[in-house]
């Protein structure tokens, strides 16, 4: 495999795909992994402002695609905006080796063609129901990891934790699922170790 691993960052709107995100660059920082970020939006740079204004990473290492429709296109029928950023990013850094790529927020059917990314990671969130590994979504059944956040709201919603465990153990036999505050911190080592042994796996960090 030649050029940076790409890394996309799925789930519906507001379930932590950009706080997500916005914890992982530090830790990548620290770790020496050199790093870019490519945001969906569908009208909007917003999120990639976000990151930029975070103070995280080098404001140049963001670029934003807005994707003018339905997000599924930008990130799995025609992903060639994302493919031309990819390319301007590369271009721009030299030993670029990872790229993270954060579709805009949709529902539960998102998922990540492989002709863009290397490996993908769905979110979801307890606050928006306890009956979401049920409903077996797309992106929840075929992400390469799937994180199950916002738990510290799961007794102020009266969803199940417990309950979502079994549900997503069945719905995703032999796939990882890590469940996080991302706010606090709870379960992002775990997610971000995760990751990269993802990566070395596909024999792309070192």
């Amino acid at each position: 495999m030649t050029g940076a691993i790409r890394i996309g960052i799925g789930g519906p709107v507001g379930s932590g795909k950009t706080r997500l995100l916005e914890r992982l660059l530090p830790m990548f920082a620290t770790a020496g992994i050199d790093t870019a970020v490519i945001t969906n939006d569908l009208m909007t740079e917003e999120d990639a402002e976000r990151v930029r204004r975070s103070g995280l990473i080098d404001p140049a290492r963001v670029m934003a695609v807005e994707t003018g429709a339905c997000p599924h296109t930008a990130i799995r029928e025609d992903p060639s905006a994302n493919l031309a950023a990819i390319d301007v990013l590369e271009r721009r850094f030299a030993g670029l080796e990872v790229v993270l790529i954060e579709s805009g927020g949709d529902n539960l059917a998102a998922t990540f063609t492989s002709d863009l990314v290397d490996y993908w990671v769905f979110v979801i969130d307890t606050a928006a129901g306890d009956d979401i590994p049920r409903k077996k979504g797309l992106g929840l059944l075929q992400a390469d990891l799937l994180v199950v956040n916002k738990i510290d709201l799961a007794p102020l919603v009266g969803a199940d934790l417990d309950l979502m465990r079994r549900d997503v153990a069945v719905a995703r036999p032999g796939k990882p699922t890590i469940f996080t505050d991302l706010r606090s911190g709870v379960g992002l080592d775990e997610a971000f170790d995760r990751i990269v042994r993802d990566a070395l796996t596909l024999g792309v960090l070192t």
